[in-house]
């Protein structure tokens, strides 16, 4: 007899009941997780907001309910952070639909061409004005993705026109005609393209809408000159962390599973680098060398990839030279639009403490609002019943609910705002009552 099958007979009468401590144990591990993944017994709130007692922020707390309702997630698996990341990053949005647009190639001064996607209304706008929404998606993101096609979508049924900036090197279909890919803070491409439709559309005003990383850019890009806001009526940023710098040693800890992410979001930078590696390591590459690609292979973190590659497109000198200089964090405060700044406090990518940055300004600055949601995860914000999400989620609702106050405020607004202004005024004192 083979002893292994000998060895198996001797122990077979004691294995049923060593099976079943195995499998108890086994449903109750995974029942733990489950239950602390899903987190059940985690209470709904509305946002917590931080804002001053200005006309315009009465005005749009009581003209835009979402702000001050309970956001209420899906019951079975929308308290949970991870869960609303990973639906968003696996599924992006249910049953997203294909807006039609037409792309847009500008060619900049260094021979790089960004690319936009321009989408018109399908509606009147409630105001009877000509309004545009310029968006700039997360990193590596693009008007092809499903969270931002929901959201066009619905913005153009809202009567909005909508521009998509396509991060330089995102679209897997466009080649790069320069050896230089979008970066964590460049506003290059975002401005080129505002520039665009405020030539192309003289009498459209904007919103300016940045989601994560494009949360840093949009952000960075009003808030680095003055004229940059002109025309500008409002600008949304959610989900972005404010300052790389602070966040790099966050990002690097294994809480939350910020550590794994980190090596996710990593192997998908890696993933659209080399998709471009002929012309960003090529013969006419001068700021990259065979040492920068063979780094780049090994890299597991976000931040190896931006010292060893990113930083270098625009001649950093070292990674924390590159965060300081990138961080919309130095520029945000010089922004003097309306400014709704939108985070979720389960978000697994950006730590708590980073947060303290939106919720001084607000604090300062009269022209800010910081809304803060218990759950909603990284750009997730499913809402919904028990188990399936709705197609449009809350962020969609907030940043086309805010902008349609804003564009009704401008409408008919008290005489004592000036254009810009949006400080109390003794007239305006009775717009409180």
């Amino acid at each position: 007899m083979n002893p292994h099958e000998s060895e198996v007979y001797t122990v077979a009468p004691e294995m049923p009941a060593m099976f079943d401590g195995m499998k108890l144990a086994a449903v109750a591990t995974v029942l733990y997780v489950i239950v602390r993944c899903l987190n059940l017994k985690s209470p709904t709130a509305p946002p917590d907001l931080t804002y001053q007692d200005t006309a315009l922020n009465l005005f749009l707390l009581k003209s835009c309910p979402i702000l001050t309702k309970e956001y209420i997630p899906p019951l079975l698996w929308g308290k949970s952070g991870h869960l609303q990341t990973a639906l968003y990053g696996k599924l992006g949005r249910v049953s997203a639909p294909h807006p039609f647009g037409l792309r847009k190639y500008l060619p900049m001064q260094d021979g790089a061409t960004a690319t936009f996607d321009l989408f018109e209304p399908l509606a009147g706008h409630q105001s009877g004005e000509d309004v545009t929404m310029v968006i700039c998606p997360g990193i590596g993101n693009h008007s092809e993705k499903h969270y931002i096609r929901t959201f066009v979508d619905y913005s153009q049924k809202q009567g909005y026109r909508c521009a998509v900036l396509n991060h330089l090197g995102a679209l897997p279909n466009i080649e790069l005609t320069s050896p230089r890919m979008f970066t964590y803070g460049c506003t290059w491409e975002f401005a080129a393209m505002v520039g665009f439709i405020k030539k192309t559309y003289p009498q459209t005003k904007l919103i300016v809408v940045g989601f994560s990383l494009g949360g840093n850019i949009v952000c960075k890009f009003l808030g680095e000159n003055r004229t940059n806001q002109e025309r500008v009526l409002c600008c949304v940023s959610v989900c972005q962390g404010y300052s790389a710098l602070r966040a790099q040693e966050t990002f690097l800890q294994w809480d939350q599973c910020r550590r794994f992410y980190n090596f996710l979001m990593a192997d998908n930078m890696k993933k659209i680098i080399l998709s471009h590696r002929s012309v960003l390591f090529g013969v006419g590459s001068t700021k990259m060398v065979d040492t920068d690609l063979s780094r780049l292979y090994t890299a597991t973190s976000l931040m190896q990839i931006d010292d060893n590659i990113m930083r270098k497109f625009h001649g950093h000198n070292s990674l924390k030279e590159y965060y300081e200089k990138e961080s919309c964090v130095h520029f945000i405060h010089n922004i003097n639009v309306p400014l709704l700044l939108v985070n979720s406090g389960d978000d697994p990518l950006v730590h708590n403490s980073l947060l303290t940055i939106p919720r001084t300004l607000a604090e300062k600055k009269e022209n800010v609002i910081f809304a803060l949601t218990l759950h909603g995860g990284h750009l997730g914000f499913f809402e919904g019943a028990v188990l399936f999400p709705q197609p449009l989620t809350w962020m969609d609702k907030v940043i086309v609910g805010y902008s349609n106050t804003i564009c009704q405020w401008e409408k008919q607004k008290p005489p004592c705002q000036s254009q810009g202004a949006h400080s109390i005024e003794t007239k305006c004192q009775d717009s409180k009552s």
